[in-house]
């Protein structure tokens, strides 16, 4: 039942574009996206890994294909590894020697913020080839497979979608693999879980690689779909707190709490800005954080988390006035 019932809404999302005003079919796109990016984070936040740098791995796969388009002509069908790559790489350099060293809490959360925006810094500094802070635009072509441009959303719609499940199943596959019960012991104890065995820095970089990677792809078709990127909204702290927050307040302990976080998230930008307009720039980034308390303190499970707690505890009260009903 289950299954079929997982087909029909797969078979309705499919069907999404055919029913859907342009404006609400764009906005659509870019929460399977977000929720995509949102999933990857939530792999290692889950297990307390917390980091504040995942804008660094996007910033890198949206950049990447986008350069080597504009100025080597080369398809982001070979880009968007590449920046994958890239990426992996890059949370190679800071993971491998962070959990070597056993640092941990706060100092691999201060260590993950400065690479974001040693990224953005850097993205910044070479204007000649990025743009700089006025960003880039890439070459457009029209509607091309090789250029990976449609003008018709519809495409990158069903792009988004497999690219949404396909963050679902790798979560899925995590959440259900042998190694969850290893992030699970290093999460509440480290030094307990190597007593026991467990190799902590191959399962801690292990699930940081495929999170900086997951990042790195859905920061690449990010970039592909806006055709214009911008350091501040692809990199940096800014990005980096978007995606801790959205993956909180949507409940990144299941498995759709992500991208929950992405539709709150996406209505709540939309409408601050039809809200303030341009009379205050700030605002998204300033009620960001202090919703993003609010959500830590009060609900720590995020809204997915909520609604769960809700639908376990209205089945437990049916199953017992069930138990309580006499017989007829």
């Amino acid at each position: 039942m289950s299954a079929r019932i997982a087909l029909l809404g797969i078979a309705a999302l499919v069907a999404l574009p055919l029913v859907t005003p342009g404006y609400f079919l764009h906005l659509l796109i870019q929460a399977l996206l977000w929720g995509f990016i949102y999933t990857a984070w939530a792999l290692m936040g889950r297990f307390g890994f917390v980091s504040l740098g995942h804008g660094a791995f996007m910033g890198v796969g949206a950049y990447v294909p986008a350069l080597l388009w504009n100025y080597e002509g080369l398809t982001p069908w070979i880009g968007i590894p590449l920046a994958v790559a890239l990426s992996v790489l890059l949370a190679v350099v800071v993971g491998y020697p962070c959990f070597r060293l056993r640092v941990v809490g706060h100092y691999f959360a201060l260590v993950t913020l400065a690479l974001g925006q040693v990224v953005l810094l850097t993205i910044v500094a070479a204007r000649d080839i990025t743009g700089g802070s006025l960003g880039m635009t890439q070459k457009a072509v029209g509607h091309s497979w090789y250029a990976l441009q449609f003008p018709e959303k519809g495409y990158f719609y069903i792009i988004a979608l497999l690219l949404w499940l396909g963050g679902l199943l790798v979560w899925r596959w995590i959440d259900t693999g042998i190694g969850r019960e290893a992030l699970e012991a290093i999460s509440e104890d480290e030094e307990a879980a190597a007593a026991i065995g467990i190799d902590v820095t191959r399962e801690k970089l292990r699930v940081t690689l495929i999170s900086a990677a997951l990042t790195g792809l859905g920061g690449a078709f990010f970039g592909q779909y806006l055709m214009y990127l911008n350091p501040e909204t692809v990199s940096g702290i800014g990005v980096s707190l978007q995606i801790v927050f959205a993956a909180i307040a949507g409940g990144m302990y299941a498995m759709l709490g992500p991208t929950v976080g992405a539709f709150f998230t996406l209505a709540l930008t939309e409408g601050l800005r039809v809200w303030f307009g341009a009379n205050f720039v700030g605002a998204a980034n300033t009620i960001y954080g202090i919703l993003l308390i609010l959500f830590v303190i009060f609900m720590p499970r995020g809204i997915a988390g909520l609604i769960e707690a809700g639908w376990r505890r209205n089945r437990a009260v049916t199953a017992m006035r069930q138990r309580s009903t006499p017989a007829a």
